[in-house]
């Protein structure tokens, strides 16, 4: 049997690739071997005479598929295939397919890591430990069964780092896809009131015990916490905004792990200078990576949480994705339609 001949690059769990080399010859290079994001011309050499092409974050533009006329098929290892020309791979009869919530369980999870670390203050508590301001010089002469912590140096940590009970707060999800879902399921076991914004869902879809569906204004209004699970669109991109942030609760939390662009940045920059809200946790930005004079690491900003845009990063994650992109693989090859395709 003549074996396909396939261009991998994208990350892997390469023990799970096995079942493909009963039908593939293939060749791994760029992001799975080096970290490596090919260029394009780099792309059009590596991919002449491949009929497959398996990426995560190489761009594949018009110019590759009218330069690779052998391509027939092209799997991206992301929620979505935005490093793919579709409408180029269409007009060229290349298949396209993705691999939707390889990593929607991490994803959700680490949004209520950020909820729970800004709502108890842990990382600020774990900082002043670390540099020193929570600790003394010398072990206490008395070993205490039983005891809070009272004044170190010039910390009190009870007071400064006193946090608030997610039970019996509202948590205000906007969108629920399957990470936004994942979210709700997470904090109902808190006790949590689950408020969700979805124009693409209907009360009958959502509502149940502990779960309502309300309007923007609701949610924004009423929620202790607002956690983001939004694709960029023309109308989600900038959606929270100055004007946004000031109707929120002063005591309320801001946590975003989707995209930066459904922010205005500079807008939650004022909005936790004058202090509006109690604080906000981001795993995504505008300009990434951040730059070190930005407000947000520059030590301006005491009530801001951010992270590298980790959310996803899991093993687990990997392994679902190839785990998924095989089987579209083999789907495929058999002449199926594929689960997640284009």
């Amino acid at each position: 049997m003549n074996k396909y001949l396939m261009l991998f690059t994208a990350e892997a769990d390469t023990e799970k690739l096995s079942v493909l080399t009963e039908y593939c010859d293939i060749a791994y290079d760029g992001w799975l071997i080096s970290g490596k994001v090919l260029g394009e011309d780099e792309l059009i050499e590596k991919l002449r005479g491949k009929q497959i092409f398996v990426t995560s974050y190489d761009k594949v533009t018009r110019n590759v598929f009218e330069a690779c006329p052998d391509l027939k098929l092209v799997l991206c290892t992301r929620a979505n295939p935005v490093n793919i020309d579709v409408a180029a791979a269409k007009k060229n009869g290349v298949a396209v397919g993705y691999t939707p919530g390889r990593n929607s369980d991490v994803t959700a999870e680490f949004a209520v890591a950020l909820l729970l670390n800004i709502a108890r203050n842990i990382t600020k508590a774990n900082r002043a430990i670390l540099n020193g301001r929570a600790t003394v010089n010398e072990k206490p002469l008395e070993r205490k069964t039983d005891v809070t912590w009272g004044r170190v140096n010039d910390c009190h940590p009870y007071t400064e780092f006193k946090g608030v009970q997610i039970r019996n707060k509202k948590i205000g999800i906007v969108g629920y896809g399957s990470i936004g879902r994942r979210v709700g399921q997470i904090m109902s076991g808190f006790g949590a009131e689950i408020l969700v914004y979805d124009p693409f869902f209907s009360r009958v879809d959502i509502d149940r015990a502990g779960v309502r569906l309300v309007s923007f204004d609701e949610l924004v209004e009423t929620s202790d916490f607002i956690s983001c699970h939004l694709k960029v669109t023309q109308d989600t991109q900038g959606l929270f905004s100055y004007e946004v942030f000031n109707r929120m609760k002063r005591s309320s939390y801001f946590i975003n792990n989707s995209r930066g662009a459904i922010l205005v940045e500079e807008d939650l920059i004022r909005t936790l200078r004058e202090r509006l809200i109690a604080g906000a946790a981001l795993d995504v930005f505008d300009y990434e990576p951040l730059y070190k004079d930005h407000p947000f690491i520059n030590g301006e900003l005491d009530n801001i949480l951010v992270t590298p845009h980790i959310s996803g990063a899991s093993d687990d994650a990997i392994v679902n994705g190839t785990v998924m992109l095989v089987d579209e693989v083999v789907r495929w090859l058999q002449h199926e339609p594929l689960l997640h395709g284009l």
